[in-house]
């Protein structure tokens, strides 16, 4: 066995994610409570070797298969070598994808992607184009940023320069001022491609913050290499809270999409992931929701749904996946949800639909998110009271329809809505009934 142990790079975002959903706010805390040095912590979470003990003593904490996560490199290779019977780490990792508590994105390397391949295909061959712009527009968890991490992927393969800037990372203050988000917005491309963050320095008084913007890209960012950089930009949802500041900023990102055809600006392509609805004062000729290659994810089919019930190896009825579905639809987040838990023998499907639309396991703390997010709003609350109580789709006012619907709560038909799936119907019904 090693004396050391590293997280594999591919599963280091998830060790981080893992440190806040086991409720450490921090490196420090977590290193009190495994009772290491926070230096050793610090070096596990960035993929550095730490002894095998520490190693493990991590994983246990973080409720994290150290087997499945640790790096094994040349050591499985000899082992296997050595004594081709000896059992695959290598293999037990991949294995161990499938029951992976599903958060966020799925790993590019995982066999647990469903591929929707109309769309990925389309995606693929707009980004390789000069000067494209894809829109990823779906509710949460329905495969968006799967779906950009592989667009950027792609382009990497392809020869590009690839930067995904998340908005959910940043400090809220530097949503209330145009200076501090394009500083941020610079130095975070400028840091992902390993170049000097210089937008400080950058910037002049006379010019205004879209300006120097637009020069530090034109003169510092764009030509730091001859290949094309490709910009994803996730949850760009967070700016529409700041209505003044989103307009400058999305309205700077229509005017590079303008440009993209001339100098340094034809080396730009950028893919934007969003689940609301825009409510901000853009005009159509200062948008970039109206142009370039919009792409709206639907859910999962039933032959979706059930290529993936094969890869989590779960030996179904005919029936069993449709029984699925009629409770939570082709939601993926909610059909891989309830897969791992299956597959880890936390409880059969039967039990699982029993227990679907309640406070339980596995879906209490997601349906709870969602009845915290509404309850205290009384004109969206109405709204969902009169989609759950309807027996058909029914017409309600447009803004209250669109949040619904970017919360995943609901689906569209034509002009109308109505409950996404039974588990929602169900649940919110009885959320509705203790109101009255």
């Amino acid at each position: 066995m090693a004396r050391s142990l590293r997280v594999h790079p591919n599963r280091i975002e998830g060790a981080k994610l893992a440190l806040k959903r086991n409720g450490f706010p921090n490196q420090k805390i977590l290193a009190e409570e495994v009772g290491l040095a926070i230096s050793t912590v610090n070096n596990f979470l960035n993929g550095k070797p730490v002894d095998y003990h520490s190693f493990k003593s991590v994983c246990d904490c973080l409720n994290l298969d150290w087997k499945a996560v640790a790096d094994w490199g040349e050591d499985e290779q000899m082992m296997l070598s050595n004594n081709p019977s000896a059992p695959s780490f290598a293999v037990a990792a991949a294995e161990n994808l499938g029951v992976a508590m599903p958060v966020g994105g799925v790993n590019i390397d995982s066999p647990f992607y469903i591929e929707r391949s109309a769309i990925d295909s389309r995606c693929y061959e707009a980004i390789l184009q000069p000067s494209s712009l894809i829109r990823i527009k779906s509710p949460h968890q329905m495969g968006k940023t799967s779906l950009m991490d592989r667009i950027l992927h792609r382009s990497l393969s392809q020869g590009g320069r690839a930067v995904k800037v998340n908005f959910q990372g940043a400090d809220r203050s530097i949503f209330e001022d145009l200076d501090a988000l394009l500083q941020w917005f610079c130095n975070k491309i400028s840091w992902k491609l390993k170049l000097p963050q210089q937008a400080s320095e950058w910037w002049s008084d006379t010019f205004g913050s879209k300006d120097n913007c637009t020069s530090y890209f034109e003169e510092f960012i764009l030509p730091a290499a001859a290949s094309p950089l490709i910009l994803g930009l996730d949850d760009v949802d967070r700016l529409f809270q700041y209505p003044l500041v989103a307009a400058d900023f999305f309205g700077l990102l229509r005017a590079w999409y303008e440009e993209s055809g001339l100098g340094e600006w034809g080396k730009l392509r950028i893919v934007i992931a969003h689940s609301t609805e825009v409510y901000i004062p853009l005009g159509s000729d200062e948008s970039p929701f109206n142009v370039g290659l919009p792409i709206e994810l639907p859910e999962f089919t039933l032959g979706q749904v059930r290529e993936l019930v094969q890869q989590y190896g779960l030996a179904w009825a005919e029936n069993s996946t449709s029984r699925l579905m009629e409770m939570v639809g082709g939601h993926p987040y909610l059909i891989r949800l309830a897969l791992y838990h299956i597959a880890q023998q936390d409880m059969d499907l039967g039990e699982l639909l029993a227990i679907a639309p309640t406070d339980a396991e596995p879906y209490g703390e997601h349906l709870r998110r969602l009845w915290n997010n509404i309850k205290n709003e009384p004109a969206l609350l109405d709204a969902l009271q009169k989609v759950i109580g309807a027996q058909a789709a029914v017409g309600i006012e447009p803004e209250l329809s669109f949040r619904l619907y970017s919360m995943g709560i609901v689906v569209r038909k034509g002009n109308q809505i109505e409950p996404r799936c039974q588990l929602y119907r169900i649940f919110f019904s009885s959320r509705r009934n203790s109101t009255l």
